[in-house]
């Protein structure tokens, strides 16, 4: 069945112009221009994609983010004019996955657009372990003991590859090609902020983190591994 692409933008002439990129892709593509909308958009059409512009009446698009990823691991990408440090940090930690910057070039976009969808419906049959955590990477869950530890497709991705080489100190930019599917210079924030977001969610301490450590001046690694 064909992807199906959700834009959140009140520019109808940016719609379109998506619109007519992602269609010659075999993309179906559904539209919402109104924030206060799109959670109910979100819930009748059930996209495989979201493209989310943050400036939207009704809702701004960081608190949609934010209310979309409690309701579902969709992967968000952000489409906005504001590509200032904090603008992009913000995006990532509302719950995004990814942030394109217009004016974008159509073939990034589409790359991204890609790599966005070809990770969230991979999935690979292993059973791996790190630290306290047990990882299905089958059935896509993580737990600690009974407990069930709620992760995006994206950060699923981050643990899981860093669990499967315990003994690997991974780069910014080999985490980029690895769990982005990027094989060009992109901004290394996006690992940074990533990486954070699940500490928050995986680490008794987050503060002190046991299981996604930090290699200075290298990148990640995975501690604990058993």
């Amino acid at each position: 069945m064909s992807a199906v692409v959700l834009v959140i933008d009140d520019d109808i002439a940016l719609t379109e112009i998506i619109g007519q990129m992602v269609e010659r892709e075999g993309y179906t593509l559904c539209s919402c221009a109104d924030g206060s909308r799109a959670l109910d958009v979100l819930r009748s059409v059930q996209p495989d994609l979201v493209l989310l512009d943050v400036a939207l009446p009704g809702i701004d698009g960081l608190e949609l983010c934010r209310r979309l990823r409690l309701e579902s691991d969709v992967p968000i990408i952000v489409v906005s004019d504001r590509g200032q440090t904090h603008d992009v940090v913000a995006a990532l930690e509302a719950g995004a996955d990814d942030y394109v910057t217009k004016p974008f070039k159509p073939k990034e976009l589409l790359a991204r657009i890609r790599v966005r969808l070809r990770r969230h419906r991979a999935v690979e049959a292993q059973h791996v372990h790190v630290g306290d955590l047990d990882i299905d990477v089958t059935g896509h869950e993580v737990r600690r003991g009974d407990h069930l530890i709620t992760l995006t497709p994206l950060e699923f991705s981050l643990l899981a590859t860093l669990a499967r080489a315990p003994w690997k100190v991974f780069t910014r930019d080999e985490l980029l090609e690895r769990v982005w599917g990027y094989q060009h210079a992109v901004d290394t924030r996006l690992v940074n902020v990533h990486v954070q977001r699940l500490r928050a969610k995986i680490e008794r301490d987050p503060e002190h983190p046991a299981i996604v450590l930090t290699v200075r001046g290298v990148g990640y690694r995975a501690g604990g591994a058993r």
